[in-house]
């Protein structure tokens, strides 16, 4: 099912044996356009230490409560490298984190989350000793600089520009909440049009410039403005999707 960044905001997380924070933020990588941690703030709990979370660690979420379960322990997670949300997240210290959970590298493999295709990871046990190919891997990985995560709270607001001018910002995301991949950034056009909003998927944006807080799109500003609009208040249903796709005259993902 797709789902609000911004509704996510605010959820509970849940350990085996407690709450641990509440989500604040997420990262996401502007390669593949999926998020690959939360961010929680531990609150009182942890001093206001914020940790991150992958979403390979969730089991069962519980949407109307607004709680979202990690298969681990308050003491794994109070144990866990600790994140500085002002400053950029290095690779190295992606790796340590990887390496503390015993989790795969999603940068490394064939598929979407590295070895498979959706984040979905067995429950925690104790962290052997790495295998020689591990540490190689993981040697490899520390080394690597081009680093390519985004924080969604960076990027809201950024200005959308479309081929012939500007169109509005960015106000949201919305994420399969199976595989975590950000399908659609919500456009906030209320300078140009008050009150629409609409969507445009990845996919659509020719480039991003990060220095100058700008989001390219291959679009017109008409093809844009005359888009079917969307309701933040209702789900995203397929029907919906199918008729954005088709004005837009792009293919539809569910179909590849």
């Amino acid at each position: 099912m797709l789902r609000s960044v911004k509704e996510l905001k605010g959820y509970k997380i849940e350990a085996t044996d407690g709450d641990v924070g509440e989500v604040v933020q997420f990262y996401f990588d502007d390669d593949k356009w999926t998020v690959r941690y939360l961010v929680a703030d531990t609150g009182g709990w942890l001093t206001g230490r914020n940790v991150l979370i992958s979403p390979g660690a969730l089991g069962k979420v519980d949407w109307n409560s607004r709680r979202l379960r990690v298969n681990m322990t308050r003491e794994r997670v109070e144990n866990s490298p600790g994140i500085d949300t002002e400053r950029p997240v290095s690779r190295q210290h992606e790796t340590a984190y990887h390496d503390y959970y015993g989790y795969p590298y999603y940068w490394t493999g064939p598929y979407l989350w590295g070895p498979v295709a959706y984040p979905a990871y067995p429950p925690l046990s104790p962290a052997g000793a790495p295998s020689a190919v591990q540490e190689e891997v993981a040697a490899a990985s520390r080394q690597e600089e081009d680093v390519h995560l985004r924080s969604t709270q960076e990027v809201t607001d950024y200005y959308i520009e479309a081929g012939d001018g500007d169109i509005g910002h960015v106000e949201d995301f919305i994420i399969d909440d199976e595989s975590w991949t950000i399908r659609y950034v919500v456009i906030d056009t209320r300078n140009w049009w008050p009150g629409k909003k609409v969507l445009v998927s990845p996919e659509w944006i020719r480039s991003v410039s990060w220095t100058d807080s700008k989001v390219h799109v291959d679009l017109s500003r008409d093809t844009i403005k005359n888009s079917p609009e969307f309701d933040p208040s209702a789900p995203v249903s397929r029907d919906y999707e199918k008729r954005l796709h088709n004005h837009y005259g792009r293919s539809e993902y569910w179909n590849r």
